[in-house]
């Protein structure tokens, strides 16, 4: 059962107050409930999986070890998110990779190519769910990285036009903005089925998930900041 936005809040704020006494417990159940958001923020920079999952551990341990600056200025979700994109960004940079996060030149990374100069498909509909999904995927890859990050956040994990500003500290007007254009973008990509498969991109479950949470649980044990008991 998904939980309420007030009911959510409210039981992160339960977590926070473990959080700072250092049970682990409480650090495995803030990782499994936004592990998904996070890499999806992470990775609509990246666009690579294994260094969306490493900003999103270097996130975590940042945060868990900074748990104590937290004020609530806002969400403890919203405070995550920021981390794991600064170390997205961060990790893009120091990697030479160019991140334009801004609308002077967007499209120098890479204008999205125009679809319809494909050969016409005669029986779409009988791809299978995962071939679509592969398919609308290659197409967000393929975003400049300030509008797949404001496509995924908005459209795939399904975040407000609030939070996804407060997340990439932007207004709600250039959220906005930002979503018409890559929605214009990825036109011939959007067919129906493709928009009823589109919360299924970029998942983190099963084995990756797990490895995530063990990795950050590890290296914050050797540091001395969580007990089990």
């Amino acid at each position: 059962m998904d939980i309420a936005p007030t009911e959510e809040k409210t039981d992160d704020n339960v977590l926070l107050a473990d959080l700072r006494q250092g049970q682990a417990k409480a650090f495995e159940q803030l990782m499994r409930r936004y592990n998904r958001r996070l890499f999806r923020a992470a990775r609509g920079i990246t666009r690579d999986d294994a260094e969306a999952q490493d900003a999103v551990q270097e996130g975590y341990l940042h945060a868990f070890l900074s748990i104590h600056n937290f004020r609530g200025d806002s969400s403890i979700a919203t405070w995550l998110t920021r981390i794991v994109i600064n170390h997205a960004l961060t990790q893009q940079r120091r990697s030479g990779r160019l991140v334009l996060w801004s609308e002077e030149h967007p499209d120098e990374e890479g204008d999205m190519p125009h679809q319809h100069d494909e050969p016409a498909r005669s029986a779409e509909d009988e791809f299978a769910r995962r071939e679509l999904r592969e398919h609308l995927q290659q197409a967000v890859d393929l975003l400049p990285p300030i509008y797949r990050s404001v496509f995924i956040l908005r459209t795939v994990e399904g975040m407000s036009v609030e939070e996804t500003a407060q997340a990439l500290r932007v207004s709600g007007d250039v959220v906005k903005t930002r979503l018409l254009r890559a929605r214009a973008m990825l036109r011939d990509s959007l067919s129906p089925a493709g928009e009823a498969e589109a919360q299924r991109l970029y998942d983190f479950q099963g084995h990756r998930c797990d490895e995530a949470v063990s990795v950050v649980l590890a290296r914050l044990r050797s540091l001395g900041v969580i007990r089990d008991h």
